[in-house]
């Protein structure tokens, strides 16, 4: 059996440009080796219906229709990545059923404990998903010092274009956790961080987080339009959805 560690974490994003927009929210994240059972409070459960819950059919493929911890290995297996250790999920539960996640996140570890690669699970609210694999070429462990680049394609805002360049950078400890994402475009783009303390995941502690974030993932959506109101408020250019990547993974 393995604890389920809960990050109640902080989340900002920052818009770069013309048209300036920023915020920082509270935001509530579980840490769980996605590989064995988990031994979690009374009100958490995996792949069963609780007040708080993490299904695989919400991770590792379209939303929904997710395969869990066996399509992350084949990913990692499929790039050539030897991550013979541990696969951690870090990811926002259910709240009485309900869930988005704008972006979760697979860290996988080779045999020393050390993290090897990390799989971002990127969703919009469209209902399209596309994952971006952050690894070093040379297959050494990713350090906090360390910036991953990936190439974008998937549309995630229709305020902002599908192009341009993301760099990565993830600091996990057996205290903290930290992700730091800047997306770059010519005409500007974004810096959005996703930090916390990781405590051990108690009945008191989603108790304390309902009630101080009401309706969890809920929350999440109503802020999302609440932005893209502000932003178009602002006199941002609204784009279409175009059709999603053919890979599901890049």
């Amino acid at each position: 059996m393995n604890t389920i560690d809960h990050i109640a974490g902080h989340t900002f994003h920052g818009r770069k440009g013309q048209i300036k927009n920023a915020f920082r929210y509270s935001i509530d994240y579980v840490l769980f080796d996605a590989e064995k059972p988990v031994r979690g409070p009374a009100l958490f459960s995996r792949n069963a219906a609780n007040f708080a819950s993490v299904h695989d059919t919400d991770h590792g493929g379209p939303p929904r229709q997710g395969e869990g911890p066996s399509w992350a290995r084949r990913v990692l297996d499929s790039h050539q990545i030897r991550a013979d250790g541990k696969l951690l999920l870090l990811t926002q539960p259910r709240v009485l059923g309900y869930v988005f996640n704008p972006v979760s996140f697979w860290l996988a570890h080779n045999g020393h404990n050390e993290l090897i690669a990390v799989i971002a699970e990127v969703s919009n609210t469209f209902g399209d998903r596309h994952s971006y694999l952050c690894a070093k070429a040379d297959g050494t462990a990713i350090t906090r010092h360390d910036k991953l680049k990936a190439q974008k394609i998937f549309h995630v805002s229709p305020f902002q274009p599908t192009t341009g360049e993301y760099t990565f950078r993830f600091d996990f400890s057996d205290q903290r956790i930290g992700v730091w994402i800047d997306y770059g475009q010519d005409s500007g783009g974004i810096i959005a961080t996703l930090t916390g303390e990781r405590q051990t995941l108690t009945n008191q502690s989603l108790l304390k987080a309902i009630l101080r974030r009401p309706f969890g993932a809920r929350r999440v959506t109503a802020l999302i339009y609440w932005q893209a109101l502000k932003l178009r408020l602002k006199g941002a250019s609204y784009r279409p959805r175009p059709a999603p990547p053919e890979r599901d993974v890049s």
